[in-house]
């Protein structure tokens, strides 16, 4: 069984749509509050909002750049995953101390995707190493990268309980899942491995853009959304 790449490219298109409207709505925590750390949140949606665009390549008949946008893919999702988890581990500090610590970790993720990007840009493809390897290295990344969101989001809610809240880390734990089921198809080409890593992507974005609607259009200016990070 396979399934159209058409049809992929679709869903990949409506996953980044949802991205950047989250983008838009995480932003409004930082510009309420003006903390440092909330800046993590639209960074992290827009970097997952490119990274889903660059799935779109797969359409594209030139191998030689649909084989150099899936390292970009890589990394981008990779950076987006790295922001959300330097924001809930910043979360976790008292309220207006380690500015310049964000600062400085903010500023590293994006000097690392700077430079990582110019190398993919300027690097012959003969020149690349493994995508196969690499693949499988960013993905356990990522998979630790939400299992420590995932663990920091319930432990909000078990301190500051709230109905709205708890979709959080669920949302993260099937981010997680979505990203092992994506492991499991590059290591054995499972089909189902393959479509349920997608499918599990997309509910966890639905489940963040509603229950962000929710918070945003039936509270007070995302009280939800702040009373994750406080």
């Amino acid at each position: 069984m396979n399934i159209d790449n058409l049809t992929l490219g679709f869903l990949d298109a409506i996953s980044a749509v949802i991205c950047f409207v989250l983008v838009w709505f995480m932003s409004k925590p930082y510009r309420r509050i003006g903390e440092r750390k909330y800046i993590g949140l639209p960074l992290a949606f827009s970097f997952l909002g490119a990274s889903l665009l660059m799935g779109l390549t797969r359409i594209i008949e030139s191998v030689l750049f649909v084989d150099v946008m899936r390292w970009f893919q890589l990394f981008t999702q990779s950076y987006a995953f790295a922001f959300l988890a330097t924001t809930y581990y910043f979360s976790r500090r008292r309220k207006g101390s380690n500015g310049l610590g964000v600062s400085l970790s903010f500023a590293a993720i994006l000097l690392v995707a700077m430079v990582s990007f110019i190398i993919f840009f300027v690097a012959p493809a003969y020149e690349l190493p493994s995508f196969s390897n690499a693949d499988d290295i960013m993905r356990i990344f990522n998979i630790v990268c939400l299992g420590y969101i995932s663990i920091q989001a319930i432990r909000s809610y078990a301190i500051k309980p709230d109905f709205k809240t708890i979709w959080f880390p669920i949302g993260y734990i099937l981010l997680g899942f979505s990203q092992y089921s994506f492991l499991l198809w590059s290591l054995d080409t499972s089909f189902w491995a393959f479509v349920g890593a997608h499918l599990l992507r997309f509910a966890a974005l639905l489940l963040f853009i509603t229950v962000t609607y929710q918070a945003f259009y039936t509270s007070s200016e995302g009280y939800s959304i702040i009373k994750e990070f406080e």
